[in-house]
């Protein structure tokens, strides 16, 4: 609910502050006085288009500013939760200021927001109906979704069928991004096969390489090795000093006074344990000598293996090691992409299985669709009938998909016949505008509720109207305040009489500027105001009697909704 109205500095308005209240809210006062300037700010604050022409003549910045108490189920909540913006106690604040360099300023409780975060807000807060300007009612691409709401067995087929229809189009996506690529795909598992094929060709061993090396290495040095061997050998036992002998000599000496301290037995064990190595060292270079042979084709050989593991170097890895791990990646790969191709057809079966299931949902909503629209025409025409447009004829239009949507199979558009013999066309279409005020009056009695939102304002809907299709439209938008708060605009006093509030607008010239004034009318000012309606600037006895009537006709009329 819209609770209080700030402006400043816009229009023709220097500044006002105006508290609303609840149910049906009119705004009367001569043409020209300010109204719509309301209006106009309220839209701005809606995320509406905004224009210096708005700013007051001789002012830098216009400033509006509107605060709402939500209901706790308020979508709105929802939308500022997605926002990052702060809420407390149900209270939402919306601030525009307006700068003549054409720069705008938004805030939402006191945060700066952009002029889209601004509008997706508003909507949800304000619904705004002009003579010829009737928004979501008047766009056919809403009435799908007026027209899901308005039954909750609609809205849950529709559930179904949505998360049936996105499942089918994941699997669809999957399966189109995989024949986009098959091209790409083919390509890649071609160099896939081949670089396994290398690397597994080339049955590589974890430390091969180190071991080539050092083979080659002693290819490479075979005579400077063999040489060092044998001469080594030859020392340690030929020659005039027989060095192993001579050192067993010296250990059997020693082995003999060996007990007679601990000193002596480790010295004895220290030549002892010389003795054995050099031993052992001696039967080492024996077999390494006995073993050597020069081979010139396994020098060949280790060469052409090295190259190879350089090759495979430069294309997989640094080393032996990150080539072999390599190959095992793309093998598990290329079993994947092969197993992948295989279930090809599983694949597509899949996804016709889940289009077949989507199918069937749609089927089964688009019937539940035809039944709830029924249900609808017959509500519309009743409210209608109420309006004086008996004789009109309203239907909900429907055209099916040739592929399936998010909304399902269906494509709905409002059709009416405002008079009989005439033809039936698209609603915002066919009726005059004193017909389309009450069409559009007897969709939002049905929709008020539906549709969650905060505030509805009237702009002078009731133009072209009067007698008995006036006093039905007040009553209408008396019924609709019931659900929603209303703010309306008129010329009608059978609106203004009906109204729960009531606010007079005008102007007047102070120090050559023309100022406009709100003022909240009670008892005798209100029917002053409604007899100035009744009969125009002069006001009789008479004029205030039919006023008074009109009042107490209306009081008697909302006694009747508050009892329903």
């Amino acid at each position: 609910m819209l609770q209080e109205l700030v402006i400043k500095d816009f229009a023709i308005i220097e500044q006002t502050e105006i508290d609303f209240q609840s149910k049906m809210t009119v705004l009367t006062g001569e043409t020209g006085a300010g109204k719509s300037i309301i209006i106009d700010a309220l839209g701005l604050l809606a995320g509406g288009r905004g224009s210096v022409d708005f700013i007051r003549k001789g002012t830098n910045k216009a400033c509006l500013q509107a605060q709402f108490v939500l209901p706790k189920d308020a979508l709105t909540f929802n939308v500022l939760d997605d926002l990052g913006i702060d809420y407390e106690d149900e209270t939402l604040i919306l601030q525009r200021d307006l700068y003549r360099t054409g720069r705008n300023v938004c805030r939402i409780n006191g945060v700066l927001v952009n002029l889209a975060a601004l509008r997706k807000v508003g909507e949800l807060l304000i619904d705004i109906h002009g003579q010829n300007e009737h928004q979501s009612l008047m766009h056919p691409e809403t009435h799908l979704s007026l027209l899901d709401d308005y039954q909750k067995e609609t809205q849950s087929d529709l559930a179904e069928y949505q998360n049936a229809y996105r499942e089918y189009r994941k699997l669809k996506t999957a399966l189109e991004k995989r024949e986009a690529n098959e091209k790409e795909w083919a390509q890649r598992l071609d160099i896939l096969q081949f670089q396994l094929n290398e690397i597994e060709s080339a049955d590589l061993k974890p430390n091969e390489e180190n071991e080539l090396i050092e083979e080659k290495d002693q290819l490479d040095n075979y005579q400077e090795i063999h040489e060092a061997l044998e001469n080594s050998f030859q020392l340690l036992t030929s020659g005039n000093i027989d060095l192993i002998g001579q050192l067993g000599s010296s250990m059997d000496e020693l082995g003999k006074v060996a007990d007679y301290s601990s000193d002596l037995k480790n010295i004895y064990e220290k030549v002892s344990d010389s003795f054995y190595n050099l031993q052992d060292v001696s039967r080492e270079i024996s077999t390494q000598l006995d073993s050597m042979e020069w081979d010139d084709t396994r020098l060949d050989q280790i060469e052409q293996r090295l190259d190879l593991i350089h090759q495979l170097k430069r294309k997989y890895g640094d080393s032996v090691t990150q080539i072999i791990e390599y190959g095992q990646k793309i093998k598990q790969e290329l079993n994947e992409m092969q197993d992948s191709e295989e279930s090809t057809e599983e694949q597509e079966k899949e996804v016709e299985k889940a289009y077949q299931r989507a199918l069937k949902l749609a089927q089964k909503l688009s019937q539940t669709r035809r039944q709830s629209a029924h249900q609808l025409e017959k509500a519309i025409h009743a409210q209608l009938s109420a309006l004086y447009m008996d004789k009109a004829v309203f239907k909900v239009n429907f055209k099916e998909n040739e592929k399936l949507t998010a909304n399902g199979m269906d494509d709905v558009e409002f059709y009416i016949q405002t008079n009989p013999g005439e033809s039936m066309g698209p609603l915002a279409k066919i009726a005059s505008g004193g017909e389309l005020s009450r069409i559009m009056l007897a969709l939002k009695t049905i929709f008020s509720q539906k549709q969650g939102v905060t505030s509805i304002i009237f702009d002078e809907v009731d133009t072209g109207v009067s007698g008995r299709v006036a006093q039905a439209i007040a009553e209408k938008i008396s019924q609709i305040a019931q659900n929603s708060q209303v703010l309306c605009i008129s010329h009608l006093p059978q609106v203004a009489a009906i109204a729960d509030h009531h606010y007079f607008i005008s102007k007047k010239v102070i120090d050559g500027r023309t100022e406009t004034s709100v003022k909240k009318l009670n008892g005798k000012g209100k029917v002053k105001e409604i007899a100035r309606m009744l009969s125009g600037s002069e006001i009789t006895e008479l004029t205030l009697e039919h006023a008074e009537e009109l009042i107490k006709m209306a009081n008697q009329i909302k006694a009747k909704f508050d009892k329903q």
